[in-house]
């Protein structure tokens, strides 16, 4: 079973469309004793940092979301929630990947939306992935590259595309609806 996690945040009935059309089944849950036990968990995202940290502590997910053993799939706000730090109202995240998250500059340029291709560093969620391939982006913050950085993007500056560590696995882009490439990557995540 996929767990994704529930939290005050859109596009999670996407991601289960997107896991449910790759023929696997999935369940929408902030239970943390469905969390532990689930093959996968994806934790998607579109959102506002504090509101959805606030819910994490509310139900005690700040706590067992790092702890998780399984794969872990972070997904534009989850993948932000999943670092040190967000500038979006000084909110303090989860601490798995060791970067912070800052809002793009200028405010004319921003959100970045719209496809993109990556620079892939090193990545098994990329696996198949070819230098043209693009992906749908929709954020007005990005995390820094670190040394969990696995693929880069350029968007006014180069940002954490993909960041991976351990059993933990995030994309700033949104590959449930960046087409056959997003796809893929959703494949290479439920192989892992």
């Amino acid at each position: 079973m996929i767990a994704i996690i529930k939290y005050p945040a859109g596009n999670i009935t996407s991601v289960e469309n997107a896991v449910n059309r790759l023929g696997y089944e999935c369940i929408i849950t902030d239970d943390i004793a469905v969390l532990r036990t689930a093959e996968r968990v994806i934790f998607p995202g579109v959102g506002e940092a504090s509101t959805a940290m606030n819910y994490l502590r509310e139900k005690g997910l700040d706590k067992i979301i790092p702890a998780l053993t399984q794969p872990v799939l972070g997904i534009c706000l989850g993948q932000q929630l999943m670092c040190n730090f967000s500038e979006e109202n000084n909110t303090e995240c989860l601490g798995i990947f060791n970067t912070i998250v800052k809002k793009f500059p200028p405010l004319e340029l921003v959100p970045h939306m719209g496809w993109n291709n990556l620079q892939v560093l090193q990545s098994r969620l990329l696996k198949g992935i070819a230098a043209e391939d693009n992906f749908y982006f929709v954020h007005s913050f990005y995390a820094e590259p670190c040394e969990s950085t696995t693929a880069i993007c350029n968007y006014i500056l180069p940002f954490s595309a993909v960041l991976e560590k351990d059993n933990f696995y995030a994309t700033q882009f949104h590959p449930e609806k960046s087409a056959d490439a997003g796809e893929k990557i959703l494949k290479n995540f439920l192989g892992i």
